[in-house]
C-alpha cells in the first residue's frame, strides 16, 4: 500500500467533488461523490443514482466498486467521500462493509476527524475470510 504521506489527498478530494457534479439525486437533493486510488495506481470514481422507488437507488461506493472491477479490479488503497457542498463526508456502516470487501481493514478513509483504517472505521468486521474458515 502507498504511504500516506505520498498520497495528495486534495487531489483525489477532486475526483470525487467532480464525480459528484454527475449525481442523480432530484429525490433527496444530497449528492455524493467518492474517489479511491487502487494498488496499481489508478484512480476510480463514483457517484450516487437515486431511483423514484428509493430501495433502487445507488450509493456512490456502488458505482466506485463497479468501476473498480469494470476497469481491471485490483484493491482500494485510499478513499475519499464527498457531499454536494463538497466537504468530507463519511461512509455510511452499509457502504464501510462494501469497502471492506475491496479495501479490506488497511484501507485509508480520508474524513473529518483525519485520515483513518477502515479498520477503525469498521471494527471486527465481517469479511470473505469468515466464508472460508
Amino acid at each position: 500500500m502507498t504511504p500516506t504521506a505520498d498520497v495528495d489527498w486534495e487531489a483525489l478530494r477532486t475526483v470525487a467533488r467532480e464525480a459528484m457534479s454527475h449525481a442523480y439525486a432530484p429525490y433527496s437533493g444530497y449528492p455524493v461523490g467518492v474517489a479511491a486510488l487502487v494498488d496499481d495506481g489508478r484512480t476510480i470514481s463514483g457517484c450516487n443514482v437515486e431511483n423514484a422507488s428509493y430501495g433502487l437507488s445507488l450509493c456512490a461506493e456502488c458505482g466506485l466498486v463497479s468501476e473498480l472491477q469494470r476497469s481491471g479490479g485490483g484493491r482500494l488503497t485510499h478513499f475519499t467521500c464527498v457531499d454536494g457542498r463538497g466537504a468530507l463526508l463519511v461512509p455510511c456502516g452499509r457502504c464501510r462493509q462494501l469497502l471492506y470487501e475491496f479495501g479490506g481493514p488497511e484501507l485509508l478513509l480520508d474524513t473529518p476527524a483525519g485520515i483513518l483504517p477502515l479498520s477503525e472505521m469498521l471494527p471486527q468486521a465481517f469479511g470473505p475470510g469468515h466464508l472460508s474458515a
